[in-house]
């Protein structure tokens, strides 16, 4: 890689990093406030329902893996192709204070995909408002070197990927705490042993290839409607 190319990188890097942190401080800030709003203060009184990332921010889902898999999607020429996960440190709720149970946890479970829903619609609108003005549909999607067009690309992608992969049904997604609410109490034991090995199948999965293919439906869908 050329200095050029270096430099190109850093700054996607930096830019990346700023709408990762926002979409995970949105996501977990998401769940800390639909749990407050059914009467648990467990998040509320320990600062999360804020969007400052100092709150939210796990070392090694919102740092280390990012940067780590950022780099080697830049350097393997697969950046823009493939999501990038992270995480943030995980909101304390104490369902026990929740004022209707089964309506909370679902709630509370999607209130985070739903912030980064709500991010995903503003990048769309802020893209289509830049395409009306002259911009490319590539420039979104890793083949420009306009900061504000990657920045919009990167909240599109970002988001779309974390709406998408927290909806699965697999612990400890949040789609498998909605899951288990209508599910009888015989599925609990199931899921608890999931639980426990639910990361590490879920890093498998990701790095075999099966979150590509159940995300690419979704980007196909994102560029049919930006263009």
């Amino acid at each position: 890689m050329g200095e050029n190319d270096i430099l190109n990188l850093v700054s996607h890097l930096v830019i990346y990093m700023v709408v990762l942190l926002l979409a995970i401080s949105a996501h977990e800030a998401g769940h800390a406030w639909m749990s407050h709003k059914f009467g648990d203060d467990t998040a509320y009184m320990l600062g999360r329902v804020t969007l400052n990332p100092v709150a939210h921010t796990d070392p090694i889902g919102t740092l280390l893996i990012p940067i780590i898999s950022f780099i080697f999607g830049a350097v393997g020429g697969a950046l823009g192709s493939i999501p990038l996960i992270g995480w943030g440190k995980p909101t304390p709720v104490n369902p026990r204070n929740w004022t209707n149970f089964k309506l909370a946890n679902v709630m509370v479970s999607i209130a985070g995909v739903l912030a980064n829903l709500i991010l995903l619609i503003i990048g769309i609108v802020l893209a289509k408002i830049m395409m009306s003005q002259g911009f490319g549909l590539e420039a979104f999607f890793g083949r420009s070197q306009n900061p504000l067009a990657i920045f919009v690309g990167d909240l599109m992608l970002l988001n779309l990927s974390l709406f998408v992969f927290n909806l699965l049904p697999f612990p400890p997604l949040d789609g498998s705490k909605i899951l288990a609410t209508f599910l009888p109490a015989s599925f609990e034991p199931i899921l608890n042993l999931l639980e426990t090995y639910g990361f590490l199948i879920l890093m498998a999965l990701i790095y075999i290839g099966v979150f590509r293919l159940i995300i690419t439906p979704f980007l196909y869908a994102l560029i049919a409607i930006l263009q």
